[in-house]
């Protein structure tokens, strides 16, 4: 990384912008954040030099970025994808899309997030993944906490795993929810949070399901790794679910202490994985 110049920040919503942030502060580099509006979250940018902009301004965005002297550019926080036709693109974004093609505003998140590390490195930036950053988040392997899964709870991880590569091999999504041997929901546009919520109308009698989530083959991994939170376990409680399975190494394990323990109270297992081994 360019470690002379400011980290440029892509921000869309959550907690995971200023996290990326503080690690570049505290490992001594100074930090410009550029706020998607309507996601990236006033609180969480405040303690850093930032400014906001629409989604579809991408020239206003790439003004920011070079006003402030970034070269190495961080995307991270969750942003709802808008159609084509709610973008607004600015005249810069029109060029844009005509270089990438209007094509890729109909295809999976991968697809159009490599497009644009793509357009980013055309205009000089150079894209780094939010785990070159916080170093210490990419999701370690083997069980966390104080539970561990079974032999059927294994089953379920086995049958996620080659769910969610199905899924990933035509980008879709990156999760699924498994009990019994039975796909209760696969993660589409709506995201994980929506998936468990729809997975705990579906639960059936019995052991809980399994949240399986692992890295797209393929998978553009400098912008949109796998992440897993303490809001994500309390989810997959609430869904009645019994664990919690992630790439190891391929995916974002978000305050790892409170994640792990929440899996705890909630009497959850959650346990990195290595999907060749499915």
């Amino acid at each position: 990384m360019s470690a002379g110049s400011p980290l440029g920040i892509l921000a869309g919503g959550g907690l995971l912008p200023g996290r990326v942030a503080a690690a570049a502060v505290a490992a001594g580099r100074t930090v410009f954040i550029v706020g998607l509006e309507g996601f990236a979250e006033k609180p969480v940018l405040a303690p850093y030099p930032h400014d906001f902009t629409r989604i579809g301004a991408a020239g206003r965005v790439i003004e920011l970025l070079r006003a402030n002297g970034c070269k190495d550019v961080v995307l991270i926080g969750t942003v709802r994808r808008p159609s084509i036709f709610d973008l607004r693109p600015d005249g810069y974004a029109l060029k844009l899309i005509g270089r990438v093609g209007r094509s890729v505003f109909g295809s999976g998140d991968d697809t159009l997030l490599a497009a644009v590390v793509k357009v980013l490195g055309e205009e000089g930036f150079r894209v780094v993944g939010a785990h070159e950053v916080m170093t210490q988040a990419l999701a370690p392997r083997g069980v966390l906490g104080a539970v561990a899964p079974d032999t059927a709870a294994m089953g379920d991880i086995a049958r996620g795993v080659a769910v969610a590569r199905a899924l990933g091999g035509v980008d879709v999504g990156q999760g699924c929810v498994v009990q019994s041997g039975l796909v209760l929901a696969v993660e589409a546009i709506e995201g994980t949070d929506a998936m468990l919520a729809r997975a705990g109308t579906l639960r059936r009698g019995g052991p809980g399901g399994v949240l399986v989530k692992i890295a797209k083959p393929g998978q553009e991994r400098r912008a949109d790794l796998p992440t897993i939170g303490p809001v994500t376990i309390a989810n997959a409680a609430a869904a009645g679910l019994r664990g919690v399975a992630f790439e190891a190494g391929g995916a974002l394990l978000a305050e790892r202490e409170a994640s792990v323990a929440a899996a705890d109270r909630a009497g959850l297992f959650i346990i990195g994985i290595d999907p060749t081994e499915f």
